[in-house]
């Protein structure tokens, strides 16, 4: 993976070329009306308007698909774009989306107002027995299971290959969000999985400074969700495209070093007085860690959650007093990153959902950096003392 994050097919476009170009150009000529006629047919390759593709798009789906060991990626300008058309191409009118609970508030707000509008029933599991629950909530409506793994915010984990498994012997597409394990450390393609997606806005590119998101499936997966990507007109920026190539290629030292820096933050945490819970898979107290040790590689990344004693208030007044820590609601950035779940990224679910999916009023989130852990943890302390 060290190797194939820097020098994978599709980093280079045959020009001899260190880094990929950005092809910032809405058009591409023909060199004959012939050609025209040949691509708009599809009885030839090539580029011609970038909302059908560019080729910096190209480079870095074929970056990813190589990484996650699937045939065909597709970029969007974010990963709710992303979930959004996977989403739009596997269900049809009267079909049903079994999800896994929790999960992101953002896909929880799509799910709730877009699929109905689809026709499309919605039903969540929970995400820790989600194979178990299978078979009795499983009809033959059902159309997509989708799931996160780890889950966000509360780390729980699914256990993919059985979850996979069951959809495979069912005829059932498995959707996995791996936005927070990455394929440095989980690749759910090669559990069985039929696709596999990230924001990219997070860890893939790493630097909290562009958006985007990515599909990768089996070629012909691919190829229609490349083809509603045409229609809707959410595909990724070349500039974007770039950028989260260029990100890319330090994923697997980045992930280490988040993975590390975690792990003792939460090791810290679990033995504060004034913290309640901590989650973290890389924990042995954690009630999936030998599944975690299974499905997870590499370590475990770089999300932990914890829930402070004292409940929303001393929580807020925590986050307040944080000096190194910076309070903003993303991911996967070098600079730790932390947030109020209840009141901020899942600020769209309701309560009764959020207590359904183990989201407390006092859980904490948080996003660690590649900072030097004791500065962290140093932070931490001071803020934990003010409540």
């Amino acid at each position: 993976m060290e190797t194939r994050v820097v020098r994978s097919e599709g980093c280079y476009d045959g020009r001899r070329l260190v880094s990929v170009p950005i092809y910032q150009s809405a058009l591409f000529p023909f060199q004959s009306a012939e050609e025209g006629a040949a691509l708009f047919a599809k009885k030839a390759e090539g580029y011609f308007y970038t909302r059908f593709g560019n080729p910096t798009h190209t480079a870095f789906e074929k970056l990813m698909a190589n990484l996650e060991g699937g045939e065909g990626g597709v970029a969007f300008s974010s990963g709710m774009a992303a979930i959004l058309t996977i989403v739009y191409v596997l269900c049809k009118r009267g079909g049903q989306v079994l999800a896994s609970n929790p999960i992101y508030g953002g896909t929880y707000s799509l799910f709730a107002d877009i699929l109905p509008a689809m026709g499309v029933d919605l039903r969540y599991l929970d995400a820790q027995t989600f194979p178990q629950a299978l078979p009795k909530a499983v009809s033959k409506r059902t159309q997509v299971l989708f799931l996160e793994s780890p889950t966000n915010p509360t780390m729980d984990m699914v256990d993919i290959e059985a979850v996979a498994g069951f959809g495979k012997k069912h005829g059932i597409p498995v959707v996995v969000d791996n936005t927070f394990a990455t394929p440095f450390h989980q690749q759910p393609l090669g559990m069985g999985a039929t696709a596999v997606l990230h924001s990219a806005t997070k860890y893939l590119g790493g630097h909290g400074d562009t958006i985007g998101g990515i599909v990768v499936a089996d070629r012909g997966l691919a190829d229609k969700v490349k083809q509603e990507q045409i229609r809707m007109g959410n595909n990724i920026a070349p500039f974007t495209a770039w950028l989260l190539m260029r990100g890319t290629k330090t994923l697997a030292l980045r992930m280490e070093r988040h993975s590390e820096n975690a792990l003792a933050v939460a090791r810290y945490l679990e033995g504060h007085p004034k913290v309640k819970r901590v989650y973290y898979p890389g924990l042995p107290s954690h009630p999936q860690y030998s599944l975690a040790r299974k499905q997870m590689k590499n370590g475990f990344s770089g999300m932990v959650a914890f829930e402070i004693k004292g409940g929303r208030k001393e929580g807020a007044r925590f986050l307040d007093n944080l000096n190194l820590c910076v309070v903003a609601i993303s991911l996967g950035a070098v600079e730790t990153l932390i947030e109020h779940p209840a009141s901020m990224t899942h600020a769209s679910v309701s309560a009764e959902e959020l207590k359904k999916g183990g989201i407390s009023e006092g859980m904490i989130r948080m996003s660690v950096g590649i900072e030097n852990k004791e500065d962290i943890i140093a932070d931490l302390e001071q803020g934990l003392r003010k409540i």
